[in-house]
């Protein structure tokens, strides 16, 4: 990814994001030297290496899985908040509309997961995430004894150790302190939550 030094995040920053943002776009290359893609949840995990592994399924009936015994690199994508930035936001003089944004791109080599119990655990790692842990909250001891193996059976799910990645965060940081603090304004007073996040995110980068 093309990333300007000073749009550059750190390796934390870039957890932050993934785990904040787990709706993913996942990337891998057949064959024929065309990328597949799949939308899916993948989920962040400290596991003591330097930028830690994702976990996450897809239906079976997906061939994607198949391109994972090639031990080919593949490529997770995860954006944040992002917004339209209008020249008219700026301080009077010749100006440009932009895009700001946050967004993360992860590396690695995704491994199957052959066992039944990986397959329940990560499961069970993508219901407490979403569900959280409340009386209310829904997990896989609710359904009847045998059905999670059963229906475990129609998905593949994976592990990938993370190799490398890179953030990347837009935020007007190539622009004057004046200029920043007008975006900041007009984003924060629309009704749009990504253009408040985006507020929010230069915010939080302002010198």
């Amino acid at each position: 990814m093309y990333i300007p030094k000073h749009f550059e995040g750190s390796d934390a920053i870039g957890r932050e994001i993934m785990q904040a943002h787990s709706w993913a776009l996942l990337m891998t290359t057949g064959e024929d030297g065309a990328p597949f893609a799949t939308h899916l949840s993948l989920l962040w995990q400290d596991d003591g290496s330097p930028h830690g592994a994702l976990v996450g399924h897809m239906a079976r009936a997906n061939a994607h899985w198949k391109l994972f015994a090639r031990q080919a690199e593949s490529l997770a994508l995860f954006w944040g908040p992002h917004a339209y930035v209008s020249p008219t936001w700026y301080a009077p003089g010749v100006k440009v509309p932009t895009w700001n944004y946050v967004t993360v791109h992860a590396y690695g080599r995704p491994q199957i997961i052959t066992e039944t119990e990986g397959a329940l655990e990560v499961l069970g790692k993508l219901a407490t995430a979403y569900e959280g842990t409340g009386g209310e909250s829904w997990s896989l001891r609710q359904l009847p004894p045998g059905n999670a193996e059963a229906q475990s059976r129609g998905i593949v799910a994976f592990r990938m150790a993370l190799s490398r990645v890179e953030t990347k965060i837009k935020l007007s940081q190539n622009r004057d302190l004046e200029d920043r603090q007008r975006v900041i304004t007009k984003l924060a007073e629309s009704d749009s939550q990504d253009a408040q996040a985006t507020a929010a995110w230069m915010k939080r980068v302002l010198p």
